[in-house]
Protein backbone atom coordinates (compact mmCIF):
# COMPACT_ATOMS: atom_id res chain seq x y z
CA UNK A 1 0.00 0.00 0.00
CA UNK A 2 1.27 3.04 -0.86
CA UNK A 3 2.22 6.00 1.93
CA UNK A 4 1.03 9.35 1.45
CA UNK A 5 3.56 11.97 1.07
CA UNK A 6 3.38 14.61 4.26
CA UNK A 7 5.03 17.46 1.66
CA UNK A 8 2.29 17.97 -0.73
CA UNK A 9 1.64 21.07 -3.36
CA UNK A 10 -0.97 22.50 -0.67
CA UNK A 11 1.27 22.30 2.28
CA UNK A 12 4.38 23.64 0.34
CA UNK A 13 2.49 26.67 -0.98
CA UNK A 14 0.48 27.07 2.10
CA UNK A 15 4.38 27.51 4.00
CA UNK A 16 4.85 30.27 1.41
CA UNK A 17 1.94 32.26 2.01
CA UNK A 18 2.23 32.13 6.10
CA UNK A 19 5.38 32.84 5.92
CA UNK A 20 6.04 36.21 3.78
CA UNK A 21 2.16 37.37 5.73
CA UNK A 22 4.09 36.42 9.39
CA UNK A 23 7.51 38.36 8.15
CA UNK A 24 5.57 41.32 7.28
CA UNK A 25 3.05 41.17 10.45
CA UNK A 26 5.88 40.22 13.03
CA UNK A 27 7.79 43.22 12.07
CA UNK A 28 5.34 46.00 13.08
CA UNK A 29 7.04 45.83 16.77
CA UNK A 30 10.23 47.49 15.11
CA UNK A 31 8.33 50.63 14.19
CA UNK A 32 7.08 51.21 17.76
CA UNK A 33 10.09 53.60 18.33
CA UNK A 34 10.32 55.49 14.60
CA UNK A 35 6.44 56.53 14.03
CA UNK A 36 6.12 57.76 18.26
CA UNK A 37 9.75 59.79 17.49
CA UNK A 38 8.53 61.53 14.03
CA UNK A 39 5.56 62.56 14.86
CA UNK A 40 5.76 63.04 18.89
CA UNK A 41 3.42 60.74 19.95
CA UNK A 42 2.56 58.80 23.28
CA UNK A 43 3.68 55.05 22.97
CA UNK A 44 0.06 54.28 23.57
CA UNK A 45 -1.02 55.85 19.85
CA UNK A 46 0.83 52.95 17.92
CA UNK A 47 0.24 50.70 20.46
CA UNK A 48 -3.29 50.85 19.95
CA UNK A 49 -3.09 50.76 15.71
CA UNK A 50 -1.37 47.25 16.94
CA UNK A 51 -4.04 46.19 18.74
CA UNK A 52 -6.55 47.42 16.85
CA UNK A 53 -4.89 45.00 13.74
CA UNK A 54 -4.93 42.26 16.44
CA UNK A 55 -8.69 42.59 17.20
CA UNK A 56 -9.43 42.86 13.51
CA UNK A 57 -7.57 39.62 12.82
CA UNK A 58 -9.62 38.09 15.47
CA UNK A 59 -12.73 39.42 13.90
CA UNK A 60 -11.95 38.79 10.27
CA UNK A 61 -10.49 35.03 10.94
CA UNK A 62 -14.10 33.34 11.09
CA UNK A 63 -15.23 35.80 8.50
CA UNK A 64 -12.52 34.69 6.06
CA UNK A 65 -12.80 31.00 7.23
CA UNK A 66 -16.64 31.10 6.25
CA UNK A 67 -15.58 33.23 2.69
CA UNK A 68 -13.59 30.18 1.99
CA UNK A 69 -16.11 27.40 3.11
CA UNK A 70 -18.39 29.41 0.64
CA UNK A 71 -16.37 30.95 -2.02
CA UNK A 72 -13.27 29.00 -2.30
CA UNK A 73 -9.97 29.15 -0.40
CA UNK A 74 -7.88 30.78 -3.17
CA UNK A 75 -10.28 34.00 -3.57
CA UNK A 76 -10.19 34.10 -0.27
CA UNK A 77 -6.59 33.89 0.15
CA UNK A 78 -6.33 36.37 -3.05
CA UNK A 79 -8.96 38.85 -0.83
CA UNK A 80 -7.27 38.97 2.22
CA UNK A 81 -3.55 39.88 0.20
CA UNK A 82 -4.97 42.76 -1.52
CA UNK A 83 -7.09 44.09 1.62
CA UNK A 84 -3.41 43.36 3.39
CA UNK A 85 -1.47 45.35 0.81
CA UNK A 86 -4.41 48.00 0.18
CA UNK A 87 -3.77 48.49 4.52
CA UNK A 88 0.10 48.72 4.23
CA UNK A 89 -0.17 51.32 1.41
CA UNK A 90 -2.76 53.50 2.67
CA UNK A 91 -0.92 53.75 6.17
CA UNK A 92 2.34 54.61 4.51
CA UNK A 93 0.06 58.21 4.14
CA UNK A 94 -1.24 58.02 7.87
CA UNK A 95 -0.32 60.90 9.66
CA UNK A 96 -2.41 61.16 12.38
CA UNK A 97 -2.98 58.08 15.58
CA UNK A 98 -6.63 57.75 14.29
CA UNK A 99 -5.58 57.24 11.09
CA UNK A 100 -3.12 54.62 11.63
CA UNK A 101 -5.79 52.80 13.72
CA UNK A 102 -8.33 52.93 11.19
CA UNK A 103 -6.14 51.79 8.67
CA UNK A 104 -4.85 48.88 10.60
CA UNK A 105 -8.28 47.58 10.72
CA UNK A 106 -7.37 46.52 6.90
CA UNK A 107 -4.06 45.31 7.43
CA UNK A 108 -5.81 42.82 10.65
CA UNK A 109 -8.10 41.44 7.92
CA UNK A 110 -5.31 41.21 5.62
CA UNK A 111 -3.88 38.99 8.00
CA UNK A 112 -6.76 37.23 8.58
CA UNK A 113 -7.36 36.07 4.87
CA UNK A 114 -3.78 35.07 4.47
CA UNK A 115 -3.10 33.42 8.01
CA UNK A 116 -3.92 30.55 10.01
CA UNK A 117 -7.35 30.23 9.79
CA UNK A 118 -7.83 29.76 6.15
CA UNK A 119 -4.47 27.66 5.33
CA UNK A 120 -4.01 25.35 8.14
CA UNK A 121 -7.83 24.49 6.93
CA UNK A 122 -6.66 23.75 3.49
CA UNK A 123 -3.81 22.24 4.65
CA UNK A 124 -5.91 19.77 7.32
CA UNK A 125 -8.20 18.35 4.44
CA UNK A 126 -5.34 18.09 1.97
CA UNK A 127 -3.36 15.82 4.51
CA UNK A 128 -3.88 12.18 5.30
CA UNK A 129 -4.87 11.96 8.77
CA UNK A 130 -1.82 10.18 10.19
CA UNK A 131 0.13 12.91 9.03
CA UNK A 132 -2.39 15.59 9.87
CA UNK A 133 -1.06 16.83 13.36
CA UNK A 134 2.64 17.15 11.63
CA UNK A 135 1.67 18.66 9.02
CA UNK A 136 -0.18 21.63 10.96
CA UNK A 137 2.95 21.90 12.84
CA UNK A 138 5.05 22.52 9.93
CA UNK A 139 2.67 24.93 7.71
CA UNK A 140 2.46 27.07 11.52
CA UNK A 141 5.92 26.68 11.76
CA UNK A 142 6.40 28.18 8.73
CA UNK A 143 4.92 31.31 9.99
CA UNK A 144 8.07 31.10 12.28
CA UNK A 145 10.38 31.30 9.62
CA UNK A 146 8.73 34.59 8.70
CA UNK A 147 8.91 35.92 11.95
CA UNK A 148 12.84 35.24 12.19
CA UNK A 149 13.99 37.22 9.21
CA UNK A 150 10.50 39.82 9.14
CA UNK A 151 11.82 41.83 12.24
CA UNK A 152 15.54 41.88 11.36
CA UNK A 153 14.51 42.78 7.11
CA UNK A 154 12.30 45.64 8.74
CA UNK A 155 15.19 47.29 11.13
CA UNK A 156 17.83 46.23 8.30
CA UNK A 157 15.38 48.42 5.25
CA UNK A 158 14.82 51.05 8.39
CA UNK A 159 18.54 51.95 7.92
CA UNK A 160 17.74 53.14 4.49
CA UNK A 161 14.54 54.25 3.69
CA UNK A 162 12.01 55.84 5.58
CA UNK A 163 8.99 53.48 7.66
CA UNK A 164 6.64 55.12 4.90
CA UNK A 165 8.57 53.22 2.30
CA UNK A 166 8.86 49.85 3.97
CA UNK A 167 5.43 49.77 4.27
CA UNK A 168 5.19 50.06 0.45
CA UNK A 169 8.12 47.43 0.38
CA UNK A 170 5.91 44.74 2.50
CA UNK A 171 2.73 45.72 0.49
CA UNK A 172 4.32 44.62 -2.64
CA UNK A 173 5.94 41.48 -1.03
CA UNK A 174 2.53 40.34 0.60
CA UNK A 175 1.19 40.55 -3.30
CA UNK A 176 4.28 38.07 -4.77
CA UNK A 177 2.53 35.40 -1.98
CA UNK A 178 -0.37 35.07 -4.47
CA UNK A 179 2.02 33.40 -6.91
CA UNK A 180 2.11 30.45 -4.75
CA UNK A 181 -1.82 29.97 -5.31
CA UNK A 182 -2.06 27.90 -8.20
CA UNK A 183 -1.12 24.68 -5.75
CA UNK A 184 -3.87 25.76 -3.02
CA UNK A 185 -6.44 22.94 -4.42
CA UNK A 186 -7.28 20.65 -1.43
CA UNK A 187 -10.15 18.46 -1.37
CA UNK A 188 -13.49 18.94 0.55
CA UNK A 189 -12.84 15.57 2.98
CA UNK A 190 -16.08 14.99 5.46
CA UNK A 191 -17.70 12.12 6.35
CA UNK A 192 -21.31 11.85 5.12
CA UNK A 193 -22.82 13.37 8.75
CA UNK A 194 -19.90 16.20 8.52
CA UNK A 195 -21.58 16.41 4.64
CA UNK A 196 -25.10 16.77 5.74
CA UNK A 197 -24.81 18.93 8.40
CA UNK A 198 -25.39 22.66 7.71
CA UNK A 199 -22.84 25.59 9.32
CA UNK A 200 -25.05 26.32 11.61
CA UNK A 201 -25.66 23.09 12.71
CA UNK A 202 -22.26 22.51 13.67
CA UNK A 203 -21.69 25.90 15.51
CA UNK A 204 -24.75 25.75 17.74
CA UNK A 205 -23.07 21.80 19.08
CA UNK A 206 -19.62 23.52 19.38
CA UNK A 207 -21.15 26.35 21.38
CA UNK A 208 -22.71 24.22 23.59
CA UNK A 209 -20.27 21.96 24.07
CA UNK A 210 -18.30 23.00 27.44
CA UNK A 211 -14.62 21.73 25.89
CA UNK A 212 -15.21 24.03 23.00
CA UNK A 213 -15.63 26.71 25.43
CA UNK A 214 -12.53 25.96 27.51
CA UNK A 215 -10.45 25.96 24.44
CA UNK A 216 -11.92 29.10 22.99
CA UNK A 217 -11.25 30.63 27.12
CA UNK A 218 -7.72 28.95 26.60
CA UNK A 219 -7.01 30.59 23.55
CA UNK A 220 -6.64 34.05 24.87
CA UNK A 221 -3.38 33.72 26.87
CA UNK A 222 -1.93 32.74 24.02
CA UNK A 223 -2.73 36.03 22.30
CA UNK A 224 -1.94 38.27 25.05
CA UNK A 225 1.42 36.85 25.59
CA UNK A 226 2.61 36.96 21.38
CA UNK A 227 1.16 40.43 21.01
CA UNK A 228 2.32 41.86 23.79
CA UNK A 229 5.60 40.76 23.12
CA UNK A 230 5.80 40.85 19.15
CA UNK A 231 4.95 44.57 19.53
CA UNK A 232 6.83 45.63 22.73
CA UNK A 233 9.74 43.28 23.33
CA UNK A 234 11.49 44.91 20.92
CA UNK A 235 11.25 48.84 22.66
CA UNK A 236 11.24 46.88 26.27
CA UNK A 237 14.96 45.46 24.88
CA UNK A 238 15.90 48.76 23.82
CA UNK A 239 15.04 51.17 26.41
CA UNK A 240 15.82 48.33 29.63
CA UNK A 241 18.16 45.95 28.68
CA UNK A 242 21.84 45.94 29.78
CA UNK A 243 25.05 47.45 27.50
CA UNK A 244 26.34 45.23 25.13
CA UNK A 245 29.98 44.32 25.16
CA UNK A 246 31.88 45.87 22.37
CA UNK A 247 33.91 42.84 22.56
CA UNK A 248 31.87 40.79 23.10
CA UNK A 249 30.08 37.58 20.22
CA UNK A 250 27.14 39.94 19.89
CA UNK A 251 29.08 42.88 18.99
CA UNK A 252 31.16 40.52 16.53
CA UNK A 253 28.40 39.44 14.46
CA UNK A 254 27.35 43.47 14.36
CA UNK A 255 24.84 43.43 17.08
CA UNK A 256 25.71 46.67 18.63
CA UNK A 257 22.77 48.68 19.99
CA UNK A 258 20.20 47.43 22.07
CA UNK A 259 17.87 48.25 19.28
CA UNK A 260 19.51 46.07 16.97
CA UNK A 261 18.88 43.06 20.31
CA UNK A 262 15.41 44.03 20.46
CA UNK A 263 15.22 42.77 16.44
CA UNK A 264 17.12 39.83 16.84
CA UNK A 265 14.85 38.43 19.94
CA UNK A 266 12.24 38.60 17.95
CA UNK A 267 14.10 36.82 15.31
CA UNK A 268 15.54 34.43 17.82
CA UNK A 269 11.92 33.80 19.22
CA UNK A 270 10.91 32.29 15.51
CA UNK A 271 13.43 30.36 14.98
CA UNK A 272 13.32 28.42 18.07
CA UNK A 273 9.65 28.50 17.13
CA UNK A 274 10.51 25.94 14.14
CA UNK A 275 11.78 23.63 15.95
CA UNK A 276 9.17 24.11 18.66
CA UNK A 277 5.57 24.02 16.17
CA UNK A 278 6.87 20.91 14.32
CA UNK A 279 7.46 19.00 17.14
CA UNK A 280 4.13 19.96 18.61
CA UNK A 281 2.83 18.60 15.57
CA UNK A 282 4.87 15.47 16.06
CA UNK A 283 3.77 15.09 19.71
CA UNK A 284 -0.17 16.24 19.06
CA UNK A 285 -0.65 12.68 17.17
CA UNK A 286 0.97 10.49 19.81
CA UNK A 287 0.25 12.32 23.17
CA UNK A 288 -2.88 13.75 24.37
CA UNK A 289 -3.74 17.28 23.21
CA UNK A 290 -5.06 19.32 25.96
CA UNK A 291 -1.93 17.90 28.17
CA UNK A 292 0.46 19.01 25.93
CA UNK A 293 -1.05 22.59 25.71
CA UNK A 294 -1.45 22.68 29.64
CA UNK A 295 2.38 21.69 29.54
CA UNK A 296 3.20 24.53 27.00
CA UNK A 297 1.60 27.16 29.01
CA UNK A 298 2.93 26.09 31.89
CA UNK A 299 6.32 26.14 30.51
CA UNK A 300 5.30 29.97 29.19
CA UNK A 301 4.29 30.89 32.43
CA UNK A 302 7.67 29.88 34.49
CA UNK A 303 9.75 31.01 31.75
CA UNK A 304 7.97 34.72 31.62
CA UNK A 305 8.09 35.00 35.33
CA UNK A 306 11.86 34.13 36.07
CA UNK A 307 12.97 36.85 32.74
CA UNK A 308 11.23 40.03 34.63
CA UNK A 309 12.38 38.72 38.16
CA UNK A 310 16.09 38.96 37.31
CA UNK A 311 18.33 41.53 35.85
CA UNK A 312 17.99 42.22 32.36
CA UNK A 313 21.16 41.72 30.30
CA UNK A 314 21.64 40.44 26.56
CA UNK A 315 22.35 37.02 27.78
CA UNK A 316 19.02 36.74 29.70
CA UNK A 317 17.48 38.45 26.25
CA UNK A 318 18.41 35.76 24.44
CA UNK A 319 17.84 33.00 26.78
CA UNK A 320 14.65 34.01 27.36
CA UNK A 321 13.71 34.74 23.90
CA UNK A 322 14.84 30.68 23.05
CA UNK A 323 12.90 29.02 25.24
CA UNK A 324 10.10 31.71 25.31
CA UNK A 325 10.24 30.38 21.23
CA UNK A 326 10.46 26.91 21.65
CA UNK A 327 6.41 27.49 23.11
CA UNK A 328 5.75 30.78 20.88
CA UNK A 329 3.37 28.83 18.50
CA UNK A 330 3.39 25.31 19.85
CA UNK A 331 -0.15 25.75 20.72
CA UNK A 332 -1.41 26.61 17.23
CA UNK A 333 -1.31 22.93 15.74
CA UNK A 334 -2.53 21.55 18.94
CA UNK A 335 -5.61 23.84 19.19
CA UNK A 336 -6.25 23.83 15.08
CA UNK A 337 -5.92 19.54 15.54
CA UNK A 338 -8.04 19.55 18.75
CA UNK A 339 -10.72 21.58 16.90
CA UNK A 340 -10.62 19.38 13.53
CA UNK A 341 -10.67 16.37 15.82
CA UNK A 342 -13.23 17.24 17.75
CA UNK A 343 -15.70 18.91 15.06
CA UNK A 344 -14.74 17.77 12.07
CA UNK A 345 -13.04 19.15 8.63
CA UNK A 346 -15.86 20.13 6.93
CA UNK A 347 -16.29 23.56 8.58
CA UNK A 348 -13.00 23.39 10.32
CA UNK A 349 -11.78 26.85 9.13
CA UNK A 350 -14.74 28.53 10.62
CA UNK A 351 -14.78 26.77 13.91
CA UNK A 352 -11.34 27.74 14.29
CA UNK A 353 -11.85 30.97 13.39
CA UNK A 354 -13.76 31.56 16.53
CA UNK A 355 -11.26 29.79 18.90
CA UNK A 356 -9.19 31.90 16.93
CA UNK A 357 -11.22 35.55 17.83
CA UNK A 358 -10.23 34.44 21.89
CA UNK A 359 -6.49 34.80 20.73
CA UNK A 360 -6.85 37.98 19.39
CA UNK A 361 -9.18 39.05 22.27
CA UNK A 362 -5.96 38.45 24.23
CA UNK A 363 -3.73 40.19 21.57
CA UNK A 364 -5.54 43.41 21.68
CA UNK A 365 -5.05 43.25 25.13
CA UNK A 366 -1.49 42.57 25.43
CA UNK A 367 -0.97 45.35 23.34
CA UNK A 368 -3.24 48.15 23.89
CA UNK A 369 -2.56 47.65 27.85
CA UNK A 370 1.21 47.42 27.33
CA UNK A 371 1.21 50.78 25.69
CA UNK A 372 -0.80 52.22 28.52
CA UNK A 373 0.94 50.97 30.94
CA UNK A 374 4.07 52.74 30.07
CA UNK A 375 2.61 55.80 29.37
CA UNK A 376 1.21 55.72 32.72
CA UNK A 377 3.97 53.57 34.75
CA UNK A 378 7.27 54.21 32.60
CA UNK A 379 7.57 50.54 32.57
CA UNK A 380 6.35 46.90 30.99
CA UNK A 381 6.32 45.41 34.80
CA UNK A 382 3.03 45.12 35.74
CA UNK A 383 1.71 43.79 31.69
CA UNK A 384 4.38 41.71 31.87
CA UNK A 385 3.08 40.04 35.58
CA UNK A 386 -0.41 39.96 34.45
CA UNK A 387 0.47 37.97 31.17
CA UNK A 388 2.41 35.39 33.60
CA UNK A 389 -1.39 35.15 35.59
CA UNK A 390 -3.64 34.07 32.54
CA UNK A 391 -0.35 31.88 30.90
CA UNK A 392 -1.32 30.21 33.93
CA UNK A 393 -4.98 30.08 33.46
CA UNK A 394 -4.91 28.44 30.59
CA UNK A 395 -2.75 25.61 31.76
CA UNK A 396 -5.38 24.82 34.33
CA UNK A 397 -8.54 25.32 31.83
CA UNK A 398 -7.52 23.00 29.37
CA UNK A 399 -6.79 20.15 31.69
CA UNK A 400 -10.94 19.15 31.73
CA UNK A 401 -10.99 19.32 27.80
CA UNK A 402 -13.11 16.08 26.47
CA UNK A 403 -11.03 14.68 23.58
CA UNK A 404 -13.39 12.11 22.67
CA UNK A 405 -14.77 12.87 19.17
CA UNK A 406 -18.55 13.53 18.68
CA UNK A 407 -20.59 10.44 17.80
CA UNK A 408 -22.17 12.09 15.18
CA UNK A 409 -19.32 12.94 13.03
CA UNK A 410 -17.93 9.37 13.09
CA UNK A 411 -17.52 7.89 9.64
CA UNK A 412 -21.15 6.30 9.01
Amino acid sequence: MTKSPIFTPVLISGCIVLMLGFAIRASFGVFQIPIAEEFDWPRADFSMAIAIQNLAWGIGQPIFGMLAEKFGDRRAIVAGALTYAAGLVLSSFAVTPLQHQFLEVLVGFGIAGTGFGVILAVVGRATAPEHRSLALGIATAAGSAGQVFGAPAAEILLGFYSWQTVFLIFAGVILAALFALPFMRAPVTATKAELEESLGTVLRRAFRDPSYTLIFVGFFSCGYQLAFITAHFPAFVTEMCGAIDPRGPLAALGITTTSALGALAISLIGLANIVGTITAGWLGKRYSKKYLLAAIYTGRTLAAALFILVPMTPTTVLLFSLSMGALWLATVPLTSGLVAHLYGLRYMGTLYGFVFLSHQLGSFMGVWLGGRMYDMTGDYTMVWWIGVGVGAFSAIVHLPIRETRSPALHPA
